[in-house]
């Protein structure tokens, strides 16, 4: 699990689970759906490994739980596939119109809509959302107000003015952006901190029942899509690492899956003709450098690193050949191959090079003690790097790493935690190094903006929304920004391009693996599966909003 359903950190056994959820005690109960769809049937069961238990906080602005609500039950304006180019589907909003030189976007909301407790979604809700994430800045987790001059109703339509051009923000505000009640929100004293156990929402299910173990979600009778969901129930079990959660999946008690499986085809494919998977490239698994913490801060220490990696060794032992190498680029191939500048990679080279990393470290006034190694003015070359010990793959990650820093006279330590405690470590700056992804978009863009963009990190103790390491440079911001004023093509390219170049110059991350969607399934019992002749939505559980847009195309036999 990438990036996502962080929270509690118990362990699971997985004879708990499979003796059934209902025995622990309820944490959280929310207002549930009444009736059902006539149409809706079955139960689909997600194993999707998390690190932890379930908080049952349904709030879609907390950024360590919000992939628990949002698409589940909470829904944005329009849906935007990363997998065919951003392509658009109007959800909340049934229409929008760019304006003024791109600096105006006029969303229509649709009528007919219902929240789950009967009473009507409407425009002011919308405008209501937006000016909460003003009003609370730690609920903007994509910092979209720090482009936005203003969101306001007018009748029917939600009108959202840009400071400048913002084109690529279209993505952030329509499809990252999931509206809430105002009849309830704009009583909660502090949105930050508020829980919402007993989420109302606009989207197809409800949920009916929520213990650390697991989450029940039921289908929301007043959906507004006729007919939908066709899925009845969800149960969404919590586990702590892959193991139970894999063995669930192999053995038919959960239906979809989101995480590594070591040997998937003897693992899973074997065990039943109905089980499937792919892993479509969709962002970067990155070693993040806290850009404040010296000698990190040192490029030529950042420059070893990179060239001390070896990540095609990383992808085939670490990740059993499912994640690709990455590249320094920051650029994932095949899937935006157009925009990876071949030329700029191949002028910094930084492939597998031992003798480079010290060759560097030597030239930056470091010398190898009687321990091997490097160090400068007493102080040793000696990092730690924080990761989520639930995520099996990761952990032979930095197994590989550890050993090849060590080969170049470089020690780490490898700090595996609870999804809790590295969630609050990276999020307030408190590491070294540490092992993660982003979540990227529709174009690398996204990604890169997520790893550069000053609007995004915090001082040191203060919670980043992306941007973990920290990075800071005027005219690397200047970029983004210009990328945001036209709609050029060939522009943006020149603008990425000019981004990978800060990527290869700066090293502020060093991207070791691909992230690919990790999407398990089964046929056995559900139809209507993402496939890689049909990828209407990115596939993997703890994608949002595209884990309802499956939901919605997934229908019992």
């Amino acid at each position: 699990m990438r990036r996502q359903w962080r929270a509690a950190s118990l362990l699971v056994p997985i004879g708990a689970l499979a003796a059934g959820f209902a025995a622990s005690p309820t944490t959280a109960a929310a207002a549930r759906p009444h009736v059902r769809h006539a149409s809706a049937s079955g139960t689909l069961t997600i194993s999707n490994e998390s690190g932890s238990l379930w908080t049952c906080n349904f709030n879609p602005f907390n950024a360590a739980v919000y992939q628990e609500a949002a698409g589940f039950v909470y829904e944005p304006l329009v849906f935007v596939n990363a997998l065919q180019s951003g392509k658009t589907t109007p959800w909340l909003a049934s229409s929008y119109a760019w304006s003024n030189g791109n600096k105006v976007l006029t969303f229509t909301i649709r009528k007919g809509v219902k929240w789950s407790d009967g009473k009507p979604l409407t425009a002011a809700d919308v405008a209501f959302t937006f000016n909460m994430l003003k009003k609370y800045p730690a609920l903007d987790l994509n910092s979209i107000w720090s482009v936005l001059s203003s969101v306001v109703q007018k009748g029917d339509n939600v009108v959202l003015t840009f400071k400048s051009p913002a084109v690529p923000y279209f993505y952030y505000v329509a499809d990252q952006v999931f509206i809430v009640p105002q009849h309830i929100w704009a009583k909660v004293k502090n949105p930050v901190t508020y829980p919402d156990t007993t989420p109302v929402g606009s989207g197809p299910y409800g949920v009916s029942k929520c213990t650390g173990q697991n989450i029940t979600y039921t289908a929301n009778a007043k959906y507004w899509q006729p007919g939908l969901p066709k899925i009845e129930t969800l149960q969404y079990p919590a586990f702590t690492s892959n193991d139970p959660a894999n063995v669930y999946l192999a053995t038919g008690q959960a239906q979809w899956g989101g995480q590594f499986i070591p040997s998937i085809k003897s693992f899973y494919l074997a065990k039943s003709p109905n089980n499937h998977y792919w892993f479509p490239p969709v962002a970067n698994v990155s070693l993040f450098i806290n850009q404040k913490v010296a000698p990190l801060n040192q490029l030529p220490v950042r420059q070893a690193m990179a060239f001390a990696i070896n990540r095609s060794r990383v992808a085939q032992l670490g990740e059993y050949g499912y994640e690709p190498a990455a590249n320094q680029t920051g650029i994932v191939t095949p899937t935006f191959a157009s925009w990876y500048d071949k030329a700029a990679a191949a002028k910094y080279g930084y492939s597998y090079n031992p003798a480079k990393s010290i060759s560097i470290l030597k030239k930056a006034g470091y010398k190898k003690g009687a321990n091997g190694y490097f160090a400068k003015g007493g102080k040793e070359l000696s990092f730690s790097v924080i990761n989520v010990g639930g995520n099996s793959d990761w952990v032979a990650d930095l197994q590989i790493i550890q050993q090849e820093f060590q080969a170049v006279g470089i020690k780490l330590t490898v700090n595996n935690m609870t999804g809790t405690e590295f969630d609050n470590d990276l999020y307030k700056g408190n590491f070294q190094l540490a092992f993660d992804n982003e979540t990227g978009g529709p174009s690398p863009y996204y990604e890169l903006r997520q790893l550069l963009y000053s609007g995004n990190t915090a001082p040191i103790g203060q919670l980043a929304t992306t941007n973990y390491e920290r990075y800071s440079n005027p005219a690397t911001d200047k970029l983004f920004n210009q990328y945001a004023g036209t709609t050029s093509s060939t522009q943006q390219h020149a603008i990425v391009n000019k981004l990978e170049n800060v990527m290869l110059s700066n090293i502020p991350v060093i991207p070791v693996t691909e992230s690919v969607d990790w999407f398990q399934y089964n046929t056995a019992s559900f139809s209507g599966w993402v496939t890689q002749k049909n990828p209407y939505a990115q596939p993997a559980p703890y994608n949002v909003p595209d884990v309802e847009v499956m939901l919605l195309h997934l229908r019992a036999k």
